[in-house]
């Protein structure tokens, strides 16, 4: 199978080896067409996002307003603040030319005189790398005013790398922006949708990192090769990155479809010690988990995963072996999204909260049976109740680890337990009451 985004070529980070193997010629024959050909092409394709949300690129690109005075940018989101997600740093660091040819592509397709590589902050040494990479074909006129000379063209872009603060908040789009903005990372109210008031009011498009290094191959060997790969409604490769207990983790490209049992047992190399699993989170930390026994016949791509009730998210596979403490990992969860809330929306901040103290209850062995259906119904109010999708995230692995592993969690609470309640009466205060009695 042919790797799309990390193909096995040697030294390909340096911009003579890049174009060497037809680096940069995708964008010339990209110039050459039209801007609707183009997104016609990237339509057919079946291109999907590869950042979470799996939407059609094609159509996100059709999104931006094609007669206006305003000017139009590109946000390349390269965050990647996902738990279990490392794949947008291999880019940067092996395939960083094929993201910037992307990257032109797709500002001459929407009209962006100006794109952004928004990067996390924590990724020194990628921000380095990527920089690098950028500084080398700006030299080589492949970017910035040069590409007129260089290309024959009117057109040209700029591209900057924008160093974000590590927040988790600033993956979510409208997040990311206000980041660009230099403005607190606070999701904002959709309607309007960026492709019409993005950046600074402007019409803006946001894309994941390995979604856009997938344009250069499209346009150069045609729509009909991508859509070949793979399952047809989610076509193309897929970076997988593997982690948890397998004996061989890291990040593995392979056509959608691919069994998760092919991946962990044939590509990872199996759990260590031949242990059992117990629990596979398919797609990132805010997935819904799947049990280890049903993994038999659950493909990687976003329809399949649909109807096992789970996700693709950004392909982060968390394996966990049937020693793992389920407590301890939902509640270290549960910890990470109550810290990165942006505390916009209540049901999230108070929320993310909440479920992180009756786990941590429940792992001081001091949980009674009513917290399991108390986690849930939390988790129940959170969803759908915010401005952003880190409402899901949070309450995603929470409702759907306690209801997958129900009995897991039974066995680790008790009936017998009663709590105080710390709002009574001064005159109660030294009581304790049965935790049935409590109302909740």
């Amino acid at each position: 199978m042919e790797k799309i985004v990390l193909p096995d070529i040697e030294n390909l980070h340096l911009i003579d080896v890049y174009e060497k193997h037809g680096g940069f010629t995708a964008v010339k024959k990209a110039f050459s067409q039209t801007t609707d050909e183009i997104i016609d092409q990237v339509k057919k394709s079946g291109l999907r996002g590869r950042g979470g949300a799996a939407f059609s690129a094609g159509l996100k690109w059709s999104f931006m307003p094609k007669t206006t005075d305003k000017p139009k940018y590109l946000c390349v989101n390269g965050d990647e603040s996902e738990p279990g997600s490392f794949k947008d740093r291999q880019i940067f660091e092996f395939n960083p030319h094929q993201l910037i040819e992307g990257i032109l592509i797709t500002c001459y397709t929407i009209g962006a005189k100006t794109a952004y590589i928004y990067i996390r902050g924590e990724y020194h040494k990628w921000i380095k790398l990527m920089q690098k990479a950028l500084d080398d074909a700006y030299a080589k006129g492949y970017v910035g005013e040069k590409m007129k000379e260089t290309f024959g063209i009117d057109f040209f872009c700029n591209i900057y790398i924008h160093k974000g603060a590590g927040a988790y908040i600033c993956g979510e789009e409208s997040s990311l922006m206000n980041s660009i903005e230099g403005k607190r990372g606070y999701p904002r109210v959709k309607p309007p949708f960026p492709a019409q008031n993005g950046l600074w009011g402007n019409p803006t498009t946001i894309n994941n990192v390995e979604t856009i290094t997938n344009i250069p191959k499209i346009i150069e060997k045609g729509w009909e090769w991508f859509a070949a790969i793979g399952e047809p409604k989610h076509p193309g490769t897929i970076l997988f990155g593997v982690s948890g207990h397998v004996n061989k983790p890291g990040i593995y490209e392979l056509p959608s479809g691919t069994l998760l049992t092919d991946i962990i047992y044939n590509y990872a190399g199996g759990v260590p010690g031949n242990k059992k699993i117990l629990c596979v989170i398919p797609g990132g930390s805010s997935m819904p988990p799947l049990r280890g026994d049903q993994l038999e016949g659950v493909k990687m791509d976003a329809e399949s995963l649909k109807t096992v009730g789970s996700a693709i998210g950004t392909g982060g596979i968390m394996v966990m072996d049937e020693d793992t403490d389920l407590v301890k990992v939902l509640a270290r969860i549960a910890h990470f999204y109550h810290h990165e809330s942006c505390g916009q929306c209540t049901p999230c901040r108070e929320g993310t909260g909440w479920m992180e103290k009756v786990l941590q209850r429940i792992l001081r062995s001091e949980g009674s049976i009513s917290d399991i259906d108390l986690l849930i119904s939390i988790a129940n109010n959170i969803e759908g109740n915010t401005i952003c999708a880190l409402g899901e995230a949070a309450a995603w692995p929470v409702r759907y680890m306690v209801t997958r592993f129900r009995d897991y969690f039974e066995a680790r609470v008790s009936k017998e337990i009663s709590l105080p309640v710390a709002n009574k009466v001064h005159s109660m205060r030294q009581t304790a009451i049965p935790i049935d009695d409590v109302k909740y």
